[in-house]
Order: structure tokens, then C-alpha cells, then sequence
């Protein structure tokens, strides 16, 4: 019992000093991304051809079903035919050159987007959007959007939807693919595509608004703290976290939710004028197959299947921003890293040494 004593306060001590360690890492790494900003030249484009990720992803397993002599010819072959190719794209290359008009395979764009609750990942979407946009032939090239989103703020979602509007408006074809959720703000974004392609069991729709907030009103009468709220115009604050909230506040609050509503729903149709909207948009959500039904999305499919199927016939490029890290992030997000693994160990030691 005395080893127990002492090891569990060894171990509170250490614990006490990881978290006070994440703080004020967490807080010197949060202060270097504020005080940077959106620098626009403050990282770069990724491109890859994703073509070439899965031939080297099948012919990996090829070569571990082959015995050790049978794959050292098959390597041996695979070289000299990689250096013939090579040989042929170096002269392609020098004749597109000398050609005023040169043609090129079909292209296909990828660009992911992971959305949270504000769309944080509008900002690399815009650039990856603006540089494929300055290159892309929208009578041969094709724009992939590999997009995951359960919905969030009104505006924030807006405006990454309309970056993909762009992308439409170019008149580059732009397909969606949902592999996992694409719901009420992901769903805006995934509406405008001029097709949605989704997994089996894909979660979409969700194409209504919500609102919810808490009042501490009678708390605070009931603990005799008063608190004020004073607006100049009619309807600058309708309902309140602390203040009491009037019937008239509350009807013109809803009445702001519903023209939202209303500005999804027109928004939706718009853009995808098959839909019958009215039998879609109460906020429901359907899964892969029942949104197919419903005419969500127009094909059941992982983007996986989309993008290997799409090697035949063109080089499909990965496009991607990333935001360039200083040498204080960068040690700061390590050592964040390794005290959070310090952490889990201590943790599970403790837990383990408890149940012994």
C-alpha cells in the first residue's frame, strides 16, 4: 500500500507536469499561427500523380506473389520498360515543345476537403481552386472533389461552396465524392458538382438550419445579478445567453432561420433542378443507397473506384496546399506530440498498476 501511495503520487505529479507543459506549448504554437495569419505565400502546392501510387501499389503485391528468381527478371523487365517510357515522354515533351498548339491526355484534378463546424479548410481550397482553374481545359479536364463534412456555420459554408461554384462556372466538369458524410453546410457544397458519387453508406442530405443557445437568466435573478443588454435598432440582438428573451425576439429569430432555410432550399434546386425538394428538405438524412432513390447523388461508389477507373483514360493529379510551419511550430507540435504519448503511457501504467 505504501508503493501504491507513492507511485500514484509520483504519477499525479508527472501528469500535473505534462499538462502544464501542453498548455504552454499549446499556447506558444496557437500565438505563431495568430500572429502569422492567412499569409498567402506562406506554403505550397503539393501535386502528385496518382496514377503512378497505384501502379506502385499493384505491382508491390505482384512482386511479393512471385518467387525470389521469377521476380528479379519481373523487376529487371519493369526497368527497362520504365526507361522506355521515360525515353518516350523526354521526346513527346521536346515535339510539344516545338508545337504552337500541344495537346495533352485527358486530365483529372483531385482536391480533399475535411470540414469542421467553420469550414477551416476553405482557405487551401480557394488556392488549389485558383491554381488548377489557370491550367484546366474544361472541354478535356475533369475536377475531383473528395469531400467530407457533416455541416457547420451558415456563412462559413457558403463561401466554400461557392469556390466550387467557380469551378462550375468555368465550365470544367466537377464530380463530388463522398465517401463517408456530406451533410446540411457538406451537402451545399456537394449539390453544386455536376455529379455527386457516393459510398454505400455515405450519410447525406440533412438540408434544413439549426439554431441553439443557453439562457441563464433565471440563474442569474435567482441569484440577484442583473445584466444588460443595450442595442441601437429594432432587431441588432434578438435572443441572449444572459439576458431575458422576449416572445418578439424569439418569433423574429425564427423567422431568420427560416428565410436560411429558404435561401438552402432554392440554392439546392437550383442546382440540382431534379430534386424534389420539398420531399428532401425537412432536415432528414438518407444513407448511400436511399439517396440514390431520392436523387441525392447519382451513383453508389468509393472515390477509390472512381479514381482507378479514371487512370484509363487520364492522368490524375492529387492537388493539394500546405501551409509552411516555422522551426518553433515544428518543434513545438513535436514536443507536443511526445508529451501527449508521455502522457497515455502514464496513464496506462497507472491504470494497470491499479487493476494489479
Amino acid at each position: 500500500m505504501e508503493f501504491l501511495t507513492e507511485f500514484g503520487l509520483f504519477v499525479a505529479k508527472a501528469v500535473t507536469l505534462v499538462v502544464a507543459l501542453l498548455v504552454v506549448i499549446s499556447a506558444i504554437v496557437s500565438v505563431a499561427h495568430r500572429n502569422k495569419g492567412d499569409d498567402e505565400a506562406g506554403g505550397e502546392l503539393r501535386v502528385r500523380l496518382m496514377n503512378d501510387i497505384y501502379r506502385k501499389l499493384h505491382e508491390s503485391v505482384r512482386a511479393k506473389m512471385l518467387g525470389e528468381q521469377a521476380r528479379k527478371a519481373w523487376q529487371k523487365q519493369k526497368k527497362k520498360e520504365h526507361k522506355a517510357e521515360q525515353k518516350a515522354e523526354k521526346k513527346k515533351a521536346n515535339l510539344k515543345a516545338s508545337d504552337p498548339e500541344p495537346t495533352h491526355r485527358p486530365r483529372v484534378f483531385v482536391l480533399d476537403f475535411d470540414g469542421d463546424i467553420k469550414a477551416s479548410d476553405t482557405a487551401s481550397l480557394r488556392k488549389c481552386i485558383t491554381a488548377v482553374l489557370g491550367v484546366a481545359d474544361n472541354a478535356r479536364d475533369e475536377v475531383v472533389v473528395r469531400l467530407e463534412s457533416g455541416g457547420g456555420l451558415v456563412h462559413s459554408y457558403g463561401l466554400a461552396a461557392a469556390q466550387l461554384d467557380r469551378i462550375r462556372s468555368k465550365g470544367v466538369p466537377l464530380t463530388v465524392c463522398v465517401d463517408k458524410v456530406a451533410a446540411s453546410g457538406g451537402y451545399m457544397m456537394a449539390c453544386v458538382a455536376d455529379r455527386i458519387v457516393a459510398s454505400p453508406f455515405a450519410i447525406l442530405g440533412s438540408i434544413g438550419v439549426v439554431a441553439q443557445l443557453p439562457n441563464f437568466h433565471r440563474l442569474l435573478k435567482k441569484h440577484d445579478v442583473d445584466f444588460e443588454v443595450l442595442t441601437a435598432g429594432e432587431h441588432k440582438r434578438t435572443l441572449t445567453v444572459f439576458g431575458e428573451n422576449t416572445e418578439k425576439g424569439r418569433q423574429k429569430f425564427l423567422e431568420d432561420l427560416e428565410d436560411t432555410h429558404g435561401l438552402f432550399k432554392d440554392y439546392v434546386s437550383e442546382r440540382r433542378p431534379g430534386l424534389d425538394i420539398k420531399a428532401v428538405a425537412n432536415g432528414d438524412i438518407w444513407f448511400g443507397q436511399r439517396a440514390l432513390d431520392v436523387k441525392l447523388i447519382d451513383e453508389i461508389k468509393t472515390s477509390d473506384e472512381y479514381l482507378i477507373e479514371a487512370c484509363d483514360r487520364a492522368d490524375v493529379l492529387s492537388v493539394g496546399f500546405e501551409q509552411k510551419k516555422s522551426l518553433p511550430e515544428k518543434l513545438g507540435l513535436a514536443a507536443s506530440g511526445a508529451l501527449e504519448h508521455a502522457f497515455v503511457r502514464l496513464f496506462s501504467v497507472f491504470r494497470n498498476q491499479k487493476l494489479q
